[in-house]
């Protein structure tokens, strides 16, 4: 039978203080009763060694005679303690006999100790003994005493009430003790599992596509505030794919519109004799599917290159020799802009594929001449270090918003809602940058300020 969080704590919390609170009573008892009748042992031969000291202060040295009636008084105090007595004299005849005083009393005595101890404590196999104890006066022996009890202790009446008031006080403390436990386990699992089933309610909410939903407020607990901020951090991340979903999904109708309706329309009007055939007529019509099969070809590329099935074919490559290269291959289209194109920085190896980093960065410097006005200038700059290099492909345009940063290198995604041809491509390239970095293990990050450019860096391995 399952059982929920809140519950499973509970349980848990109480089989864990019950075990620890029977451990520690069962450790107080045996302890607390181990020390007592330590304590008992110690006493009974304090009481005897007593017995025997008190006795020689009714011995009278000038007349060689005992104080019977103290003696008897003594012996009768010793007997209700439960110490049967008889005194001898030098010479070894008897003084006093409990015995032979009140061997009825005696002997009830005996029974009901016996009967207590036997009751309480059957393990010790107790019995009655005896020992014999000199008594002296001034250094001299007047005498001796023989003292029996019951061995090898025994506890009065008075012992096992506080024994039992004890036990019952421990007894008390660890109920008390259980009762705070099972209010701090309720406390403590309402505690953490409150935040979990409301974490489990957002995450039913998301699976059902809502994203909106998020976690309000904090919980005080380190692990669940990690949890929680995870879950929101996940609805957020949906949200914002959902988003993405939906604009590519616009941008690619977009895309496949523009050319389909162009060569749809010029193609109508032939077939209908609107518009002579004309070599011009069919040169249009070819170019708009030579856009459609450039987009085809870029989607399949960028496929290819985020399954993971990219094939690196990598060799020692010179960052600041490969983007001298590049630069000099897009000279005629930097011209035709106007546009002054440095490039600077120190020789950086890297071990990585040629061609594909190459393409790299004529995307990036492609992506730079489109956005970049004319007489702007555009700034290639290498950095080497011990582990990485990296290249910095800047421009002084217009820039890019700081709510688009995040989306740029999304497949589709352009800044220029209007997808104008004349600002920009299908919005695959960055895409491919993206996936080509990542795949040669390195990372390439944007900053860029609305009116004063944009600048992309690429990190790679060495």
């Amino acid at each position: 039978m399952r059982q929920d969080l809140k519950g499973q704590l509970i349980l848990t919390i109480m089989f864990i203080v019950l075990g620890m609170l029977g451990l520690s009573l069962f450790l107080s008892h045996a302890l607390i009763g181990r020390k007592f009748r330590d304590y008992i042992v110690e006493e009974e031969q304090r009481k005897t060694r007593n017995i025997a000291a008190s006795l020689s202060q009714y011995y009278t040295a000038l007349t060689r005679r005992w104080d019977t009636d103290l003696v008897h008084a003594v012996g009768m105090y010793a007997l209700y303690d439960g110490y049967i007595i008889k005194v001898f004299d030098i010479n070894g005849l008897p003084v006093w006999d409990a015995e032979n005083h009140d061997m009825t009393l005696c002997y009830q005595i005996m029974a009901e100790i016996s009967e207590r101890m036997q009751k309480r404590y059957p393990q010790i196999d107790g019995k009655f003994i005896s020992h014999d104890y000199g008594i002296t006066q001034d250094g001299r022996k007047v005498g001796s005493v023989t003292i029996r009890y019951f061995g090898p202790y025994f506890l009065s009446e008075s012992d096992f009430r506080f024994l039992d008031a004890l036990n019952g006080s421990l007894l008390a403390a660890g109920l008390v003790s259980l009762a705070f436990a099972i209010a701090a386990g309720v406390f403590l699992a309402r505690r953490i599992a409150r935040p979990i089933s409301a974490v489990i309610h957002i995450t039913r909410q998301i699976s059902q596509g809502n994203y909106a939903i998020r976690f309000e407020g904090r919980t005080r607990t380190q692990e669940l505030d990690e949890l929680v901020s995870a879950v929101n951090h996940l609805a957020g991340s949906l949200s914002e794919q959902e988003n993405l979903r939906k604009r590519l999904t616009s941008d690619i109708a977009h895309e496949l519109r523009t050319p389909l309706t162009t060569m749809g329309a010029h193609l109508e009007a032939m077939i209908e004799g609107v518009w002579q055939p004309t070599p011009e007529r069919l040169q249009s019509c070819h170019e708009e599917a030579v856009r459609l099969g450039k987009l085809v070809a870029d989607l399949e590329r960028l496929e290819r290159e985020e399954s993971g099935s990219l094939k690196l074919n990598k060799t020692p490559v010179d960052l600041l020799e490969l983007l001298r290269s590049v630069s000099a291959n897009l000279e005629i289209d930097m011209r035709g802009k106007g546009l002054r194109c440095t490039v600077e920085g120190e020789p950086a190896g890297v071990f990585a594929d040629r061609d594909r980093i190459s393409q790299v960065a004529v995307n990036l410097l492609s992506n730079a001449l489109k956005y970049t006005p004319e007489n702007g200038h555009i700034r290639l700059s290498v950095k080497d270090s011990v582990k990485t290099a990296a290249f910095t492909v800047s421009n002084s345009g217009a820039g890019i918003p700081a709510d688009e940063l995040p989306f740029i290198f999304e497949r589709f995604y352009r800044a220029d809602k209007s997808r104008n041809r004349k600002t920009g491509g299908a919005g695959i390239g960055l895409a491919i940058v993206k996936s080509i970095v990542m795949a040669h293990g390195g990372t390439v990050n944007v900053e860029s300020r609305p009116g004063q450019g944009s600048s992309f860096t690429v990190t790679l391995p060495k």
